[in-house]
């Protein structure tokens, strides 16, 4: 490890709620990082199993680790909820005393230089504000790995690894769902890059599918199909992605709820982001990759952004504020 990695610090913050059965593999897997964080504040969200127990164990062995402890509003709540959690572990440090910050679910197993091989990144790359590896799930049929065939355009939610200063004048995840595609966007629009890598020392295991943490995959598809509308994503563009989408597991039905998900949120009127500046670049940015491809349309905003990037400029104004 250079010196350079040496001297930079590491913020974790992990939300989590009733974790008990994969917690373990994620404690032990940060614990073997090449690099350990400086700090990981765990924000125990009311757990009623034994997620708690656990907690209190590895923080007795571990002095990088804290616990916060939120009380039990009854029920899991993807999307503000995880944001709400992070927030509560958030206002309790200094986030300037830190380097990185990286928001980190509780699910996850981690190759052993994953910390490590970001910073590197970053050190290399000024103007990379957000990366992550890319999510496999274990077939419990076959046993093999299989990639959840994310986007190179962001950083995987489950794994939002940002540099400080590119984290606060984002202005920080927004408290509704869809916040780990805004940030990307927002990113782009301030001339940072947001990405994802699909390398083996970058890949990690995803012990809870994505999109099924709260009442099934089919309510989540449905789920991400209400995002894509407050994020402001246009029905051309919405129905190519579910189109896509009915191509990978669940086979058809997938795509279907998600495209519905947005369909029913559009005729319902339901509430939507209120910045008319992000939804003209995101139409941009989302019709450029329906002409010219994804790969190609977000080289070309990424090249774009350097005549706008600069990082004293105070951007967005700061989500975690309720």
């Amino acid at each position: 490890m250079s010196k350079v990695l040496a001297n930079e610090r590491l913020l974790l913050i992990s939300p989590c709620r009733n974790e008990a059965q994969f917690l373990r593999h994620t404690l032990d897997s940060v614990a073997a990082q090449s690099v350990l964080p400086a700090c990981w504040l765990i924000v125990d969200d009311g757990s009623t199993d034994n997620t708690p127990a656990i907690l209190a164990e590895y923080a007795a062995k571990h002095d990088f680790i804290k616990i916060v402890t939120r009380t039990d509003r009854g029920h899991r709540s993807v999307g503000p909820g995880v944001i709400d959690a992070f927030y509560a572990g958030y206002d309790t440090i200094n986030v300037d005393d830190f380097d990185y910050i990286c928001k980190l679910d509780l699910d996850l197993e981690l190759p052993e230089r994953y910390f490590e091989k970001l910073m590197q990144r970053m050190a290399e790359t000024p103007r990379l504000g957000c990366c992550s590896g890319k999510p496999y799930y274990v077939d419990k049929v076959t046993g093999e790995l299989v990639s959840e065939k994310c986007g190179d355009e962001n950083s995987i939610g489950a794994s939002k690894f940002y540099r400080v200063s590119c984290f606060k004048q984002i202005g920080g995840f927004i408290r509704q769902v869809m916040w780990d595609g805004i940030d990307g966007h927002r990113c782009r629009m301030l001339g940072w890059i947001a990405c994802s890598w699909d390398e083996p020392d970058l890949r990690f295991i995803h012990l809870r599918p994505m999109g099924s943490s709260q009442k099934g995959i089919i309510t989540g598809r449905m789920r991400h199909g209400f995002g894509q509308y407050f994020m402001g994503t246009g029905f051309v563009y919405m129905t190519i992605s579910a189109a896509y989408r009915m191509t990978r597991p669940p086979i058809v039905v997938g795509g279907l709820a998600m495209w519905w998900g947005y369909v029913q949120s559009l005729l319902a009127r339901r509430e939507r982001l209120e910045d008319p500046e992000f939804r003209r670049f995101l139409h941009r940015y989302q019709w450029a990759c329906l002409l010219q491809g994804k790969k190609k349309a977000t080289e070309r905003f990424n090249a774009r952004g350097r005549a706008v990037w600069d990082p004293s400029q105070p951007g967005f104004p700061f989500a975690g504020v309720t």
